[in-house]
C-alpha cells in the first residue's frame, strides 16, 4: 500500500485513467455536497490558505502498462474525484465560451486533467464512470449534445459549477488555482498484498455514507473477477436498479432489502443490521451462487415495484396496486411479494392473486377505520408468510386473518359498519381514497379523484344560511358540528367553489349541480328535497352496507376455519393435566394467574404440555408447576431486570423449560405482590415494543 500526499492535478496528470467498478454506487453527490466544496474553495483562497484537506482516494493498480494509459480502480473516493472533475470541466467550458479571459488555457486543463491526448478509444477519458453516469461524463467531457438524460446529478452539479463560475463570486483563475490547493491522500493498492474487501468494509464500517443496498451491491460483487462483475451487474443488478426511482433509489432499495430478508427468512430485520443480516446468510460468493441469488433479487424486486409504482402493465392488477399504495401498506411487501412471486410461478391464478391483494387491502382498511394501532403490522404480514399452505392457498390466507383476535383482528362488520358512519372522514388522510372506492366500486367507467373535489353536502361554514337552517332545524348547531365531516354527508364535484355555501335546493339544481352529475355517489342525493340529519343517517346507512361489500369480510366457513386453526392446547391441557398440581401450590398457582390475567385484555394464556404460558405479543412469563412450588420463567434478559427483592435467578444460557433469562421460584402468598412486580416488567417490554 502506497500513500501520497497531493492534489487533483497531480493525481490526473499523466497517461492515467481512473475507473469504477460496477459494484460501487452510481454518482451520487447532490447540490448540497458541491454547495460545501465550492464554499472550502472560496473560504481558502479569499483568507489566502495554502491548502485545504478533502479527504482520500484508495485505488488499485492495475498490471504495470511499459507504454500507454496506466488503468486504477477506484474504490473509495469516487464521489469526490467526479466532482473535481466536474468542476474543472465546468472552468474548461468557461475557458471555452471567454476567449478573451487568457488567463484560462481549456486545452490545458483538458490536456492535463480531464484527457490523455493522442490515446484512442476510451482511454483517452482520465475518468470512466459506470452504466448513464459514464455516457453523460463522456458527452461533458466531449462537448457533445446531451439528449434524452431525465435525470442526472452528474448534469445538476455541472450547472451548478457553471453557475457559480460565472457569477464571479472569484475570478476563474483563483478558483483554478483554488482547486490545485485541495489536498488529497492517494492510497494505491496492491492486489498480490492487500485485501480489497476488507480494506473497503473497513473504509465504510459506520455505513454513514452509504446505503444498505450500496453495501450489499458491493458485497455480491467485489469478490468476483471483472468479467464476472460485468455479466452480473448487466444482466441482473443494473436491470434491478433501474426499476427503482432514480431520487428514490437508495432509501427504496433499502426498504426492498428488508422484505426480501423477511419474505424469504421470517425474521425482520433491524434497520441497521440489514447489511450483516444479508451476509449472514448469503456466505456462498460462488460464481454460480451469485447469479442464482441476483435472478431471484431481480424477480423480487420487479414484483416489489411494481406494486409500489402501480406499474406491472396489467391494468386490473395496478388499480389494485395503486389503492394498496393510498392505504401506505408497505409493511404487507413480505407476503405481497411471496403472493406475487407464487402468481408469476404459476402457484396461484391471477383471480386468486387479486382475491389476496384484496383481502390484505381490506384488513389495513377496516382496521384503519376503527383505528386499531398499526405499530404490530409488520410482525402480523410476516407471520402471515409462514401461514400459507400451498394446498388451499387463498382458504389458508383467508383463515389466518379471521383468526386472529386482540389488537391483531380484522374488525368484523358491525364494528366496522358502527365507526365507518361515526368516522371524521373528511380529516382522513385517505378521504379520497374512500370516495374514489365507493364511486368505482362494479363500476366500468372508473374515475380519476383527482379531477374532483370533497364537497360537503351540508356546508362548512358556521354562518349557515337561512335556507340551511330551516332543512336542519332548531337544532341545526348541533347536527352541524355532529354530522359535518361524516361519510353520510361528503360527495364529490367538479364544481366545489360554485356550490360553496349554497343551499341543498341550489346545489341540486344549478349548472354542474348534482342532478347533472353522473356520479353514483349522488344516486341517492339527486333523489331528495332537503338534506338534513335523517337524510344524511339515510345515506350514511346505504353507504355503509356497500362498503361491506367494497372491503368484504373474508367467507370462511366453521369447516375450513376449523382446518386452520393450530392444535388447541386448552382443549388437550388443562391445569389438572400437571403431575405437580396439587393442594399445596394451586391456591398459589390460582392467585398468580388472575393477576397475570389482569394485567390486560389482550394477555393469553395457554396450558402446554410442560408449562403454562402467559402471552402478548409472544410469551412474557410462563410457570412450570413442581411438588411443592412454581417455577416461573421470566422473558427478559437478566441484566434488564430491576429486582430489589433478590428474588431473581440468572439462567442465562442454561437449558430450562420456558422462555426467558431469569427464573423465580414461588413458594409463599407473600412472594405474590414482588413477583408482578418483577412479570410486569416483562410484560411492559413487550408492549412497548408494540407502540
Amino acid at each position: 500500500m502506497d500513500a501520497i500526499k497531493g492534489n487533483i492535478n497531480s493525481i490526473l496528470n499523466g497517461y492515467k485513467q481512473f475507473t469504477i467498478p460496477v459494484y460501487q454506487r452510481t454518482y451520487s453527490w447532490g447540490i448540497e455536497q458541491c454547495e460545501k466544496l465550492w464554499n472550502d474553495i472560496i473560504e481558502m483562497q479569499k483568507n489566502n490558505r495554502v491548502g485545504h484537506f478533502v479527504g482520500s482516494i484508495v485505488n488499485i493498480a492495475e498490471q504495470n502498462m511499459p507504454t500507454g494509459v496506466q488503468k486504477y480502480m477506484i474504490i473509495d473516493g469516487q464521489q469526490r474525484m467526479t466532482t473535481l472533475t466536474l468542476l474543472l470541466i465546468a472552468i474548461r467550458d468557461y475557458g471555452y465560451k471567454n476567449e478573451q479571459d487568457k488567463s484560462i488555457n481549456p486545452d490545458g486543463i483538458n490536456g492535463m486533467c480531464i484527457k490523455n491526448e493522442y490515446a484512442v478509444g476510451e482511454e483517452k477519458y482520465k475518468m470512466l464512470l459506470t452504466q448513464n453516469d459514464k455516457e453523460v461524463l463522456i458527452k461533458l467531457i466531449d462537448r457533445a449534445p446531451i439528449d434524452g438524460v431525465k435525470s442526472s446529478k452528474i448534469i445538476d452539479n455541472y450547472n451548478f459549477f457553471m453557475k457559480k463560475i460565472d457569477s464571479k463570486e472569484l475570478l476563474p483563475i483563483q478558483i483554478l488555482e483554488g482547486i490545485g490547493k485541495l489536498q488529497i491522500v492517494n492510497i494505491t493498492l496492491d492486489r498480490t498484498q492487500d485485501d480489497p474487501q476488507l480494506i473497503f468494509e473497513s473504509l465504510n464500517s459506520t455505513g454513514m455514507d452509504l446505503s444498505k443496498s450500496d453495501l450489499i451491491r458491493n458485497y455480491i460483487l467485489m469478490g468476483l473477477n471483472p468479467d464476472e462483475q460485468e455479466s452480473i451487474y448487466k444482466n441482473y443488478w443494473y436491470p434491478m436498479e433501474i426499476l427503482f426511482d432514480y431520487n428514490k433509489q437508495s432509501w427504496l432499495m433499502d426498504k426492498f432489502f428488508k422484505h426480501f430478508l423477511t419474505f424469504k427468512y421470517g425474521k425482520i430485520p433491524v434497520e441497521s443490521k440489514i447489511y450483516e443480516e444479508f451476509k449472514n446468510h448469503y456466505k456462498d460468493k460462488s460464481y454460480e451462487a451469485i447469479v442464482k441469488l441476483s435472478d431471484e433479487l431481480y424477480k423480487c424486486a420487479k414484483y416489489y415495484t411494481n406494486i409500489y409504482y402501480a406499474n406491472s402493465g396489467d391494468k386490473a392488477l395496478d388499480n389494485i396496486f395503486r389503492d394498496i399504495k393510498s392505504l401506505n401498506m408497505d409493511v404487507a411487501s413480505p407476503l405481497l411479494i411471496k403472493v406475487y412471486y407464487d402468481y408469476e410461478n404459476n402457484i396461484i391464478s391471477k383471480n386468486e392473486f387479486m382475491e389476496i391483494l384484496s383481502l390484505c387491502e381490506n384488513y389495513v382498511f377496516r382496521r384503519a377505520i376503527c383505528e386499531i394501532p398499526t405499530n404490530s403490522l409488520n410482525k402480523t404480514f410476516n407471520v402471515a408468510v409462514r401461514s400459507i399452505k400451498d394446498n388451499d392457498y387463498v382458504n389458508s390466507i383467508k383463515a389466518f386473518f379471521v383468526i386472529l383476535d386482540s389488537y391483531k383482528r380484522m374488525p368484523l362488520d358491525d364494528e366496522f359498519v358502527k365507526e365507518l358512519k361515526n368516522r371524521d372522514i373528511y380529516n382522513m388522510r385517505i378521504r379520497n381514497y374512500i370516495l374514489s372506492k365507493f364511486e368505482n366500486f362494479n363500476n366500468k367507467s372508473h374515475i380519476t379523484i383527482e379531477n374532483f373535489t370533497v364537497e360537503h353536502i351540508m356546508p362548512q361554514n358556521k354562518n349557515l344560511s337561512e335556507a340551511w337552517k330551516k332543512d336542519l332545524g332548531e337544532n341545526y348547531r348541533e347536527i352541524q358540528k355532529e354530522y359535518l365531516h361524516k361519510i353520510g354527508n361528503l360527495t364529490l364535484t367538479a364544481y366545489n367553489s360554485e356550490m360553496s355555501d349554497r343551499s341543498f335546493q341550489e346545489k341540486l339544481n344549478m349548472t354542474g349541480g348534482f342532478k347533472e352529475s353522473a356520479l353514483r355517489l349522488n344516486s341517492y342525493v339527486v333523489k331528495q328535497t332537503t338534506w338534513n340529519k335523517n337524510t344524511i343517517d339515510e345515506r350514511a346507512n346505504e353507504l355503509c352496507e356497500l362498503a361491506k361489500s367494497i372491503w368484504q369480510y373474508p367467507e370462511l366457513s366453521e369447516e375450513e376455519k376449523n382446518k386452520f386453526l393450530s392444535k388447541n392446547e386448552d382443549e388437550i391441557y388443562s391445569i389438572d393435566s400437571y403431575e405437580y398440581i396439587n393442594e399445596d401450590n394451586i391456591v398459589l398457582y390460582k392467585a398468580l394467574d388472575k393477576r397475570i390475567l389482569n394485567i390486560s385484555p389482550d394477555v393469553k394464556r395457554e396450558f402446554k404440555k410442560l408449562y403454562i404460558a402467559y402471552k402478548f405479543e409472544s410469551n412474557f412469563v410462563d410457570i412450570v408447576p413442581q411438588k411443592s412450588k412454581l417455577r416461573l420463567t421470566v422473558n427478559m434478559k437478566y441484566e434488564d431486570v430491576i429486582d430489589p427483592y433478590g428474588i431473581c435467578i440468572d439462567v442465562t444460557n442454561k437449558s430450562t423449560w420456558g422462555n426467558g433469562e431469569i427464573e423465580i421460584y414461588y413458594d409463599d402468598i407473600n412472594m405474590l405482590d414482588n413477583i408482578m412486580d418483577i412479570i410486569k416488567q416483562s410484560y411492559d417490554k413487550q408492549y412497548l415494543s408494540v407502540l
